[in-house]
């Protein structure tokens, strides 16, 4: 088995009517410009809602049904739980690194596709805490930044890693090489497309209700990109009205 996206895809056009009936205002892109745009979207620190293919299969947001965001900002942890996710602010988040970067970052030897391997972060990417700091206690220690990806490292230099390559994801490779290329770091924090309490988003109209009911920047879905700031005031959606009508399409 060489990958886990087992579950639904739709076609561009059923995503595009879905889209249009939401009130939606979108750009379609190439590949390349897609890319890039978005690499250049997550290095200036906005969190992204990323849709593309056919929906994982699994415990775990594997790149199909992701939300992503850059991991070595100190700040993304607590601004991903709490505008987000809508959940307490200390909770973690895995990363996403390239397969043939994975031991310059990680103490791992081995594949994790499907984000079940935990890890130490590389000795070479961790921080020198002060003593200080060190005998800090919950979330004052929490915060401390432990390494130079302190989104997605736990406070005990640890971390569950997803490896990513070409042949399971190929689009999601060419992310993460794309982001590597602008910050020189090939790890971003890969989470469920989700807020807390609800399945993780399945069809296109379920990522654009999420999208307007939390404070994810920008959105793409296969080959089409919506920025928040282009969204109609009026179609942005309230968490409870969310909540109420999820799933009802």
């Amino acid at each position: 088995m060489n990958g886990s996206y087992l579950g639904p895809s739709f076609s561009q056009a059923e995503m595009e009517r879905r889209l249009e009936q939401a009130g939606a205002k979108f750009s379609v892109l190439g590949e390349a410009e897609m890319i890039d745009a978005c690499a250049d979207i997550l290095a200036s620190g906005n969190a992204l809602g990323w849709f593309q293919g056919r929906m994982e299969f699994g415990p775990r947001s594997l790149g199909a049904r992701s939300i992503l965001a850059d991991a070595r900002s100190p700040q993304m942890r607590s601004i991903l739980n709490l505008k987000v996710k809508f959940r307490e602010s200390f909770r973690p988040f895995a990363p996403s690194v390239l397969r043939e970067d994975l031991s310059e970052w990680f103490d791992l030897d081995r594949d994790s596709p499907y984000m079940l391997l935990v890890c130490d972060v590389a000795q070479r990417h961790r921080k020198v805490v002060p003593e200080a700091q060190r005998n800090l206690f919950g979330i004052d220690r929490l915060n401390v930044p432990k390494s130079d990806i302190p989104a997605v490292t736990h406070v005990d230099d640890s971390a569950r890693v997803q490896t990513v390559d070409r042949e399971r994801n190929p689009r999601l490779t060419e992310l993460l090489e794309a982001f590597a290329g602008i910050t020189g770091c090939p790890v971003m924090i890969n989470t469920s497309f989700n807020i807390r309490g609800e399945p993780i988003v399945c069809t296109a109209a379920d990522a654009y209700r999420c999208f307007m009911t939390t404070n994810i920047d920008v959105l793409v879905i296969d080959d089409f990109l919506l920025l928040k700031d282009e969204q109609p005031g009026t179609s942005r959606h309230d968490l409870e009205t969310y909540l109420g009508q999820y799933g009802n399409d």
